[in-house]
């Protein structure tokens, strides 16, 4: 081989004219393509994925920056060889000289390789776009972190709606806040610095108008027949049935009359609130102005602060529909619908009050907790032909609402869609909030502001009385009573 010393033909040469910076040069077009492609892709789509951030401003730009690093490093190489030549030493040859036949077709190969790796980018770029914007990937790229979010997504009237059509706000102040906010979770997560549970009140803001592109908010409604079948904790799991029209309504005339418990959401009026929590379950100070422009507060007793002082929150979807895709159903309610569906014998002694209890255990594990709930029912039921699938059936609810590695569970997630697990509408309508006159808020205590039932016992229900009935309580005694003052999703072990 030749052992000139590069430029000794040509007088000088470059000390970028080296394999390893071409190399170099080659890794850093292909990344700034691949960031360049992302980009448009990212800015470009209709619904845009927080994830892809991570791709076209952290992985793309450290190959960027790789590619820079081993152009700078085969420039000092070489700048090394040719200060060994000067002194007289042999030096390795790096250097690229189209002089020679031999380098000419090495660089005609890395072209070749070049515009390969370049389709491969562009290619590899367009399907990783696809990739980040699944819910699989949202769902699964941080098992243990989301696997909560994911599992309960899967069960949730929005199973079919990509996270990113709801996560990601209308407009550019929404995108860029989802970007930042990718960029931060990734941080977290490989720092190890993700809380424990995650609290969704705290980290997602959905803002009203990403509900609005799929549900147009003055359609009138009307009433739902609604159906819930429970089960008593006594030793035959009697059944008992509640049936009711909830009173939903609407805001727009030319559908229907306007009231109901969306004349919350009614253009014409304006509902506003302080909650002094980030979960926003303790609402103190209530302000309404109607369609008129009639303004009315209504405070609790113990609210003495200046409203002033406080963040004045507008009522809107999220408000009351603060679960809509992340559902955590409460043991009582979960075995309630697999006992319903069949899936828990209620041929089983007490499976009700045996089941919830131990779901209502805390274990250290997932594994812990499903390998308890098995010896406890098969310690119960040990004979009993249904005892397998109902120990199969009361694991899966497990599965679905515990999360011992994150944390969190059921409890930890207020749904404010009714009353009964949790304050929901009773968070101002308790009657404890009162007007300057003393009067409460409308509705207030009122089971039939927002609901008529129509049948409610023990058994089928075979009688319909549409002029609604006063709810009654299964159990002597506790109709003056809240019911999330009780139905807390727990059954004592007593």
């Amino acid at each position: 081989m030749n052992h000139d010393t590069p430029g000794a033909k040509t007088g000088k040469t470059s000390l970028f004219k080296n394999w390893i910076s071409l190399a170099g040069g080659f890794i850093a077009i292909s990344s700034l393509f691949s960031f360049v492609f992302l980009l448009a892709l990212d800015f470009m789509a209709k619904e845009p994925s927080p994830y892809l951030g991570i791709l076209t401003y952290l992985v793309a730009p450290g190959f960027l920056f790789l590619g820079l690093f081993t152009i700078l490093a085969g420039w000092l190489i070489n700048r090394r060889q040719l200060a060994r030549a000067a002194k007289g030493l042999a030096p390795i040859h790096l250097y690229l000289d189209l002089a020679l036949p031999r380098h000419r077709k090495f660089l005609g190969l890395a072209l070749a390789v070049g515009a390969l790796l370049l389709l491969i980018s562009s290619v590899g770029s367009y399907q990783t776009y696809h990739a980040t914007k699944s819910v699989q990937f949202c769902g699964t790229a941080c098992h243990e972190v989301m696997e909560p979010q994911y599992v309960t997504y899967q069960h949730s009237p929005h199973a079919q709606v990509e996270c990113t059509a709801c996560h990601i706000a209308p407009g550019a102040k929404g995108f860029i806040k989802a970007k930042l906010g990718g960029l931060v979770q990734v941080y977290e997560t490989v720092a190890g610095q993700v809380p424990r549970p995650i609290d969704g009140h705290d980290r997602v803001n959905i803002e009203q108008r990403t509900c609005e592109q799929c549900h147009w908010p003055a359609k009138f409604v009307g009433n739902l027949d609604r159906t819930y079948a429970h089960y008593l904790d006594d030793p035959s799991n009697t059944a008992y049935t509640v049936r009711l029209l909830l009173k939903v309504g609407g805001a727009d005339p030319t559908h229907g009359p306007v009231g109901g418990i969306h004349w919350h959401m009614n253009v014409g009026n304006k509902v506003e609130y302080i909650a002094t929590d980030p979960k926003r379950q303790n609402i103190p100070w209530i302000r309404v102005t109607d369609a008129k422009g009639v303004v009315t507060e209504y405070k609790t007793k113990s609210f003495t602060n200046d409203p002033a002082t406080h963040a004045i929150q507008t009522m809107d979807c999220m408000d009351c529909h603060n679960r809509p895709a992340h559902q955590f159903r409460t043991p009582n309610d979960a075995v309630d619908l697999a006992m319903a569906n069949g899936r828990i014998s209620t041929n089983l002694p007490s499976i009700k009050r045996t089941a919830v209890i131990a779901l209502g255990e805390k274990y250290e594990t997932k594994e812990q907790g499903l390998k308890a709930i098995e010896t406890a029912l098969r310690a119960k039921y040990s004979t009993h032909p249904d005892n397998a699938t109902t120990i199969a059936a009361v694991q899966d609810i497990y599965s679905k609402y515990y999360f011992p590695a994150m944390k969190t569970d059921w409890s930890l997630h207020p749904n404010n869609i009714g009353h009964k697990d949790f304050p929901g509408c009773f968070r101002c309508h308790d009657g404890e909030h009162k007007s300057s006159s003393g009067k409460p808020m409308i509705g207030s205590k009122d089971c039939n502001s927002c609901h008529t039932i129509v049948a409610e016992g023990r058994g089928d229900l075979t009688q319909l009385d549409t002029r609604g009935l006063t709810f009654k309580h299964p159990e002597e005694g506790w109709d003056a009573l809240n019911c999330y003052d009780c139905h807390n999703g727990k059954i004592e072990n007593k």
